[in-house]
């Protein structure tokens, strides 16, 4: 868990007012709890794939298109794995197949660190021990895919809460690529907490029930990215709420991923610190 508290006089969500330099001298209050620690991310990963997209966009390495941005957006409003593999293929170069000779799979690995080369480029300390490469699947990786995740899945994806709540901290604060693209990436990740009242029969998730926003009042404000596997329930969210502090959770669960009540009493149990304080 890692958790930001910003005060009255905190530079966020303002629309990118502030330079990157400004906006990184102000540090907020917070705590983490095993924050460091390694861990399956789920679709959270689909958040940093998110920034290195539209850093690519803005650099010009790749050129926008109607098609890249209905993959953005199923990617983080839905959560699409198949629009995550496009986005992927994007920032990389590389597609998926059947597995490849000793020496052009060297090449195709190579190009597909590239997003872990972008974060560890930034020099944030929270970014060194993420690993950023792989796809998300349903059924799982075939091919060149399960060849690259490694025989006992060495090599797939990892986050901690810090590095998760320090990206998500640059995206509110509109200096993640620019402050246009920053609002670019909070307008794909708002959420309707109406959808609280939309409880989903099917199996389906939709991001609200079950995570950190259903235990959220009326009135509040939501961005988010969750991720859930058979195993793993996690939610990383930026929090503007009536007569509270605006606040910003990355919270990762493993063993409990079925159940639904976890993150919101997360939730609430944040809302009585920030009435007190």
């Amino acid at each position: 868990m890692t958790w930001l508290v910003y005060d009255q006089n905190a530079p966020v969500n303002t629309g990118g007012a502030l330079a990157p330099e400004d906006f990184w001298r102000y540090t907020p209050r917070g705590f983490s709890y095993r924050g460091s620690e390694r861990i399956y991310p789920a679709s959270v990963i689909k958040l940093f794939y998110l920034v290195a997209l539209q850093e690519w966009l803005e650099r010009g390495m790749v050129n926008a298109s109607a098609e890249i941005d209905r993959a953005s957006r199923d990617m983080i409003v839905d959560s699409s794995n198949d629009a995550t593999s496009l986005v992927v293929d994007i920032l990389s170069g590389t597609t998926s197949g059947p597995e490849l000779p000793v020496e052009p799979f060297k090449t195709w690995q190579q190009q597909r660190n590239i997003v872990n080369r972008y974060f560890q480029s930034l020099g944030w300390p929270e970014l060194q021990q993420i690993n950023a490469s792989q796809k998300p699947w349903g059924d799982g990786p075939y091919g060149r895919e399960r060849a690259f995740v490694g025989a006992m899945y060495e090599n797939r994806n990892m986050l901690t809460t810090e590095a998760t709540a320090r990206l998500l901290h640059s995206i509110v604060g509109g200096v993640a690529v620019s402050s246009s693209r920053s609002q670019v990436m909070l307008d794909l990740m708002h959420r309707d907490l109406a959808e609280q009242t939309v409880v989903p029969t099917d199996g389906a998730e939709n991001q609200v029930n079950g995570f950190l926003g259903e235990g959220l009042p009326a009135g509040s404000q939501l961005w988010s990215k969750a991720g859930w596997t058979s195993q793993v329930r996690h939610d990383a969210a930026y929090m503007e709420i009536p007569d509270r502090a605006p606040t910003l959770l990355a919270i990762f669960t493993a063993g409990a991923a079925h159940n639904r009540q976890i993150l919101p009493f997360i939730t609430k149990q944040v809302l009585q610190a920030l009435f007190k304080y």
